[in-house]
């Protein structure tokens, strides 16, 4: 288990607050304090980790992500067992520290790591062989719970989805000026589908249901990636047709509309299945900014089975601080399982945004074991972004993170 705008995408995508950029004020200002239930700072929530000291809980998901980065390393240039060698050895890993539940991204930018009728294969995959039923097929024999992760409105960049094959409806949405400019758009040089319209969702759930009916996955999980900007270009023809009068509301209606049908299809094809959300940590992004109505999905039930807040944040963030937000997820969740996404990438590194607090992930060498810890007694389970940044971090945090990483099985096996 996480934006495009004003030359700040590539750190959005490793902070949490931040991926609200795009608003005028810079993320650490836009703080959530009011948002806080005025008894917060209670003794559940003193600020401070708390250890369960019990064993863990059977039905506790502990989790982490892999995201198609990873995908680099175990399958570009790789026949299908090497692939399949490399995935066997991650999940082994995974499972020895006490990982029970892996998301797998299958669908990351309108392409499939999977064999696909609607989406063109993807740029790692080099080879013919199928990586999806490779992945649970090990999975399963490391007593792993594989979900299939997908990026609904993500999409290739212009250049790429120029090229690909005129089988798939994005390429020909794509040639078709109906199309091309409603229902996918153009921004800063990658394409997004525009959820107003039926059929984009339609084709967004089809492609979960090809998933479900044809893999061994326990359930379709999405992460942050809803709107990719407040501009009003982006679907001002749909926007007029509509005859809504508040744009912002009508994109959370859309984004809600999305949501259900995947939600939708998921349990029509096997009630048992599990749909999962990853929002942005910060609720007030993901309200304003991506047009993401989190709490509602947390609070009402046939959105989501869990939500998997990206609470990427430490104890001093300035904006965000853990304890606090975490508090404020849990209040506003009771109508699915809460899991809290954690951030291995930060440890021994400075967090840029995170304000006054910029200097924690470097001074306290276990900020994520207590937070894991914290997770562990006041939620359903955690979930670590990434797999490489748990077993394959940079040379300089190596140290750090194999301690961490010692702290975490414990907490998580013991």
């Amino acid at each position: 288990m996480r934006r495009m705008l004003v030359c700040l995408t590539v750190l959005c995508l490793m902070t949490g607050c931040s991926q609200g950029a795009g608003a005028e004020e810079l993320y650490w200002q836009q703080e959530i304090s009011h948002l806080y239930p005025s008894d917060i700072r209670t003794e559940e929530t003193s600020g401070t980790a708390q250890q369960t000291g019990t064993e863990t809980v059977t039905d506790e998901i502990q989790a982490i992500w892999v995201p198609v980065m990873q995908y680099g390393d175990w399958m570009t240039g790789k026949e299908e067992s090497q692939f399949r060698e490399n995935v066997r050895e991650a999940f082994a890993k995974m499972a020895a520290l006490g990982i029970n539940t892996v998301f797998l991204h299958v669908r990351a930018y309108g392409d499939a790591y999977y064999d696909s009728s609607l989406f063109p294969k993807g740029a790692y995959l080099t080879a013919d062989y199928d990586p999806l039923k490779i992945m649970t097929e090990e999975a399963r024999k490391q007593g792993l719970s594989p979900h299939a992760w997908i990026n609904p409105m993500r999409l290739q960049t212009a250049e790429n989805l120029a090229r690909s094959d005129a089988q798939y409806p994005l390429r020909q949405w794509h040639d078709d000026p109906a199309y091309n400019g409603t229902r996918l758009v153009n921004v800063d040089g990658r394409y997004w589908l525009n959820p107003a319209y039926p059929e984009v969702r339609q084709l967004i759930a089809d492609g979960a249901a090809e998933i479900v009916d044809k893999y061994d996955v326990d359930g379709i999980h999405i992460d942050d990636y809803f709107y990719p900007t407040q501009d009003a270009s982006f679907d001002a023809a749909a926007f007029a047709e509509s005859g809504a009068s508040d744009l912002a509301q009508w994109r959370r209606e859309n984004t809600n509309a999305m949501v259900k049908l995947l939600y939708d299809t998921v349990k029509a094809q096997d009630p048992s299945l599990i749909f999962s959300i990853s929002p942005q940590g910060n609720m007030v992004t993901d309200h304003d900014t991506l047009y993401a109505d989190a709490a509602l999905w947390g609070s009402e039930q046939g959105y989501a089975d869990w939500l998997v807040p990206q609470i990427y944040y430490g104890y001093e963030n300035a904006a965000c601080p853990f304890t606090e937000t975490l508090t404020l997820w849990k209040n506003k969740t009771d109508a699915a399982k809460l899991i809290i996404g954690l951030a291995p990438y930060k440890i021994g590194a400075e967090d840029m945004w995170a304000g006054a607090g910029s200097q924690e992930w470097l001074t306290d060498a276990e900020v994520l074991s207590k937070e894991t810890a914290q997770s562990l007694a006041q939620a359903d389970g955690v979930a670590f972004y990434s797999y490489a940044s748990l077993f394959a971090p940079e040379p300089s945090a190596e140290t750090l993170v194999a301690q961490e990483r010692e702290r975490i099985r414990k907490l998580l096996t013991e």
